[in-house]
This record gives structure tokens, C-alpha cells and sequence, in this order.
């Protein structure tokens, strides 16, 4: 156990025939109890000050560690972000170029439908064209031949109706 001021204070010597003299050991003991009451003293405000520094490093260490911590949540969520929006993109990339693809897709058959329909009307036009024709070369024919008076005469005119030509259009 260590000794306590106190302890050296009361501390007594036992006398012997030539022994010390004892104002000189009482004053040396007085020098060392305050001594030692200084480094004591001095001790205990070292250990506050070293407990005191303890328990800011665990603070800081805490912290550090939160840091830590939030630094690796950060980065990971900023990794899963960039995948996120990378997928995303990549998605909206497909489905542009789906839509894209449809639209020419569309654009492609109704233009093979305009054309279908355009050589059908001009189909039409050359069978319009090729009986209107022969419509007019028949009624020239008609007009060139001599018997059109014999035509004229009401008895040749019997039995016949007048029909009205159709046209397709």
C-alpha cells in the first residue's frame, strides 16, 4: 500500500544513543510530505486530464466511426443509384427504339398500302381510259358508217330502248 502524507507525518523513529538530530529529520520529513502532497496532487489532476483526454478520443473515435459508416452507405447508395439509372436508361433506349422501329414499321406498310392503291386507281384509270376509247371509236365508227340515216327512220327504231352508259369513276 502506498504511503499517504499523513502516514509520513505521523511516522516516529525510534531514539537511539547517537541518533539523527531531530529537527533536521522533522524539517526533511516536512520538505518531503509537501513534495509528495504536490506529486500527488499532480498525479490526480493527470489522471483527470488523461480521463477527460480518454473520453474525447472515444468521443472522436465514435464519430470517426459514423463517418465511416455514412461514408460507405453514401458510396453504396450512389453505386446503386448509377445502376438504377443506368438500367433505367437502357430501358428507355429499348423502348424508344421499339417505338421508333414500330413507327417505320407503320410508316413502311401504309406506304406499301398508298402504292397498292395508287396502282389500283391507276389500273382503273387505264381500264376507264381503254373503254372510254372504245366508246368513242364506236361511236365514230357509227358516225363513219352510211347507214346511220337507215338508222334514223322510226320504224328501224322499234323494239329498241335507249340504255344510258355507265362509267366507273
Amino acid at each position: 500500500m502506498p504511503l499517504t502524507p499523513l502516514d509520513i507525518h505521523n511516522k516516529e523513529f525510534t531514539r537511539g544513543f547517537r541518533g539523527y538530530s531531530e529537527d533536521e529529520v522533522n524539517d526533511f520529513l516536512d520538505q518531503v510530505i509537501k513534495d509528495y502532497e504536490a506529486v500527488i496532487r499532480e498525479k490526480k489532476d493527470l489522471e483527470e486530464t488523461v480521463s477527460k483526454l480518454e473520453e474525447k478520443i472515444s468521443y472522436f473515435k465514435n464519430i470517426e466511426e459514423t463517418l465511416n459508416k455514412s461514408i460507405l452507405i453514401a458510396q453504396e447508395t450512389g453505386e446503386e443509384v448509377k445502376r438504377t439509372a443506368s438500367k433505367e436508361a437502357r430501358l428507355i433506349v429499348k423502348e424508344a427504339e421499339k417505338n421508333a422501329d414500330r413507327i417505320i414499321n407503320e410508316s413502311l406498310s401504309k406506304s406499301r398500302k398508298i402504292s397498292m392503291e395508287i396502282d389500283e386507281l391507276k389500273k382503273q384509270s387505264s381500264v376507264y381510259r381503254t373503254r372510254f376509247r372504245m366508246l368513242i371509236e364506236a361511236q365514230l365508227e357509227m358516225l363513219k358508217n352510211d347507214d346511220w340515216d337507215s338508222l334514223n327512220a322510226p320504224e328501224n327504231l322499234e323494239g329498241y330502248e335507249l340504255q344510258e352508259v355507265k362509267t366507273e369513276a
